[in-house]
């Protein structure tokens, strides 16, 4: 299939290879902290393209397909990440009027009024009204937020320093740096069990992410198979449907979680998982290490141009 690219023509799709979508949040409309993050108006043409050029897949399906070497031309999987109420909300009409599939991975711990630790910081620095936060208490110093790329350079600073570190310790300075910020934390950012649920319902895939997003090499092994196997009874309690698949926290390969984590999931009786490396899959890729991609491109043209960029990524880096 030719498709032009800025008037260019490439061949994105002729390798019988398997590219997976991450996304995250969809918001209603442009975040002024994050213009770039995706909206509802760039999520549509997405599913626009997908819908036209690619074959998209539920992601149990096509993993079936990749073990067998049937996969059809330019197949897709769509996935997200977390939980969040912006998904049900905003995605999911989006996908149905598309009549595609989408398998979201959710962390079971946040779900009714929960927050994730990356969100608490985020939104106490986005409404603090102040024009620096001191935290050195903390060992974090004195960090600057009176402008928007002050505000951005702190929560990039923070969610570095902080995101590998022991998740009780992670939590104590998350929320003493919210205290400090003097900020009225938002509710709702997650979804409701009732809303997993529905999305079930609707035809998508649920998969596990963990009960509260650990980083899984900096727990211990013990903490990581209750972790896994915890969110998956949950998940499968509550949409009464097995949970196959699995997304590894964080999803770098060796940093984020090892060949004892991939490993552990097998055992814990999935079929396969999905980390963060970039590429697409191939017949002789592990199944227990899918590779996947965020499509942060703002144009149509190149959106298509990392789908085809993408897919000479056929060897993602990851753990033996």
């Amino acid at each position: 299939m030719t498709v032009l690219v800025n008037g260019t023509a490439v061949i994105p799709f002729a390798k019988r290879s398997l590219s997976i979508l991450n996304y995250h949040g969809v918001e209603e409309k442009p975040d002024p902290l994050f213009p770039d993050a995706i909206d509802s108006n760039t999520f549509k043409w997405h599913m626009d393209l997908l819908q036209r050029y690619c074959n998209v897949l539920s992601i149990e399906k096509a993993i079936k397909l990749l073990k067998e070497g049937r996969l059809p031309p330019c197949a897709a999987c769509i996935t997200f990440d977390d939980g969040y109420a912006n998904n049900y909300e905003v995605a999911l009409p989006i996908l149905k009027s598309h009549g595609l599939v989408a398998t979201f991975f959710i962390a079971s711990g946040f779900l009714d009024g929960g927050r994730m630790w990356n969100d608490t910081l985020i939104e106490a620095i986005r409404g603090s009204k102040k024009e620096e936060l001191d935290l050195q208490k903390l060992g974090l110093g004195i960090v600057p937020i009176s402008t928007r790329t002050e505000r951005l350079e702190a929560i990039s600073h923070l969610l570095t320093a902080l995101k590998h570190r022991d998740p009780v310790e992670r939590l104590d300075k998350i929320e003493a740096i919210a205290n400090i910020s003097e900020t009225m934390l938002p509710e709702g950012l997650m979804m409701t069990s009732e809303q997993v649920k529905a999305l079930s319902e609707a035809g998508m895939g649920v998969g596990g992410h963990t009960v509260k997003h650990p980083i899984l090499a900096s727990v211990s092994v013990d903490e990581a198979r209750q972790e896994i196997s915890d969110g998956k009874a949950q998940l499968e309690a509550l949409t009464g449907t097995p949970v196959r698949v699995f997304a590894y926290p964080n999803g770098k390969a060796g940093k984020d979680y090892t060949r004892a984590h991939a490993d552990l999931v097998k055992e814990l009786d999935f079929i396969g998982a999905v980390t963060t490396e970039r590429g697409v899959a191939t017949q002789n890729t592990d199944h227990y290490q899918l590779p996947r991609f965020t499509p942060w491109d703002r144009t149509p043209g190149r959106f298509l141009l990392r789908l085809a960029l993408n897919r000479w990524h056929t060897k993602p880096e990851s753990v033996g």
